[in-house]
């Protein structure tokens, strides 16, 4: 097979703990990955700011890297923003009335996703809270989310992890096809518009650089990967995932995240 673009979920993928990667490793990857005309894009439900603030020690140094950020919902070369999209007003309005009429919705936190900045309520506080300052770029509290002045990629909310797909479901069979539900990890069930997914995501990045499904490798470990993985034939699961990961897709990393997985898979392709 010839591969010309690897595409890794970031958190319990490619990164190891508290956002860290094994640099050095990395950049002689993408030292090989560039002299055979291969692109690495980092494909996270992570943001794309906050992605390149990830990867800035590497990028600093030249190399480049491409984005599929907020599960799809953004797409960036190393260069350029090529593709995003937001949910209209009254998407919102249908997902946070929902939300404030679910009794399961009152202990969770809303999370809502611009691109300005990332804006929660300022009722928010505690470990969550935190967590939302590490994971987000430019976070904002305010009062009203339904008032804030910005186009909106995705809501996101932030449930027990062992309740993430019960939700999911919930949301899919509320909503149907007019928006696209996913659990992203860490408790996080993201509400995205219409068919945005990964994949799609990718899709833009295969369009833009002339690149064949067959061509295209995939990593993650989470549900918002599935589509990512299901499409194409190069998609391996993080051996680490949650169990119905594991059930669907067949074809497995060489090791876990915190082991290098992704690194140690691509250097096996590559006979580095």
């Amino acid at each position: 097979m010839t591969i010309k673009m690897i595409a890794s979920d970031m958190d319990g993928t490619f990164l190891t703990a508290n956002d860290t990667y094994s640099q050095g490793r990395f950049e002689r990857i993408l030292d090989n990955l560039k002299a055979r005309d291969m692109r690495f894009i980092a494909a996270s439900g992570r943001q794309v700011k906050n992605l390149q603030e990830l990867f800035e020690p590497t990028i600093s140094k030249g190399y480049e890297i491409d984005y599929v950020g907020s599960n799809g919902a953004m797409v960036a070369t190393h260069e350029e923003q090529l593709y995003s999209v937001h949910l209209s007003p009254e998407q919102l309005h249908k997902v946070i009335d929902w939300n404030a009429k679910n009794p399961e919705s009152a202990e969770n936190i809303i999370i809502m996703t611009g691109d300005k900045a990332t804006y929660v309520s300022n009722h928010a506080t505690g470990p969550v809270a935190k967590m939302v300052f590490q994971f987000y770029p430019n976070v904002k509290q305010v009062e009203k989310l339904m008032t804030v002045d910005d186009h909106i990629l995705e809501i996101t909310f932030v449930w027990p992890n062992n309740e993430v797909q019960q939700h999911v479901s919930e949301l899919r069979e509320i909503f149907g096809d007019e928006l696209h539900a996913t659990g992203s990890g860490f408790g996080s069930v993201d509400v995205l518009g219409k068919g945005v997914d990964k994949a799609a995501g990718l899709q833009v990045l295969q369009d833009y650089y002339d690149v064949l499904d067959r061509e295209v490798m995939t990593f993650g470990d989470n549900g918002n990967d599935l589509e990512m993985l299901q499409k194409y034939e190069h998609g391996y699961v993080m051996p680490n995932a949650d169990n119905f990961m594991l059930e669907v897709i067949q074809k497995k990393a060489l090791n876990t995240n915190v082991n290098d997985g992704v690194l140690e898979t691509i250097e096996n392709y590559l006979s580095i």
